[in-house]
């Protein structure tokens, strides 16, 4: 990897595991660098020597790196671990970097929203009423409005907790607004790519086609706009 400074000398929660500590700094490494999809990061071996832990404890961490969608893993000569592809989800992640609570937090919250959002979305579509389409069609207009990178996310956030607010699923839903609390109290400074004018259309029209499933109430229509709002663009 790039940086010289020694993953185990890198700052991370001291409540976290060796391995949740191991991948906190591996995906810090990773934005520190600015490394690209399909840079190398290393072996298995290389991250047990500059971390100085035992290789289940490296194993179990480029496993969560793995599920994280932060690496992905070539077997054979050549192979090892290299930076993955960025979906919406581990982009957005990655453009959170520093915030009030442990970053493991964002990266939780972040995960569970995302699980929970076609529940979310179809409790939605099923009860959505004239008034509920009307505000959820003018907060996607805000987000094409907002001027800069900041505003484009908070009317993000606002409109998927408008959608939350129609689900029925009571549960469901006060998991969900929470997590978005997560999100929006983490205080933020975002990477200069994130605010990349292309990307920003991509992410404003995918809501917009979001928004237009749940009004149209249809359940395939809102399952593969779920589906796109997680894909890789």
């Amino acid at each position: 990897m790039a940086s010289d400074q020694p993953l185990r000398d890198l700052p991370t929660a001291a409540s976290l595991s060796r391995a949740e500590q191991l991948a906190a700094a591996v995906e810090q490494r990773v934005r520190d660098d600015r490394l690209e999809p399909g840079s190398p990061i290393g072996t298995i071996d290389d991250l047990q020597q500059a971390s100085g832990y035992s290789r289940p404890t490296v194993s179990e961490a480029v496993r969560l790196l793995r599920d994280r969608g932060v690496v992905h893993i070539k077997p054979g000569r050549g192979g090892g671990l290299f930076v993955a592809e960025r979906g919406p989800v581990v982009r957005l992640r990655h453009t959170l970097l520093s915030v009030t609570e442990e970053p493991t937090t964002v990266v939780e919250a972040i995960e569970l929203r995302d699980h929970l959002e076609l529940l979310i979305d179809l409790g939605a579509a099923r009860c959505r009423s004239e008034v509920d389409i009307a505000d959820l069609r003018a907060l996607v207009a805000q987000m094409g409005e907002a001027p800069d990178w900041s505003s484009f996310m908070a009317s993000n956030w606002a409109l998927h907790e408008r959608i939350a607010a129609i689900s029925p699923n009571t549960m469901a839903r006060a998991v969900y607004v929470s997590t978005l609390g997560h999100l929006t109290g983490s205080s933020a400074s975002y990477a200069e790519d994130a605010d990349a004018p292309a990307y920003r259309a991509e992410r404003h029209q995918v809501h917009a086609d979001l928004v237009e499933a749940i009004a149209s109430g249809e359940e395939d229509r809102v399952r593969a706009a779920v589906e796109r709002h997680h894909t890789p663009s």
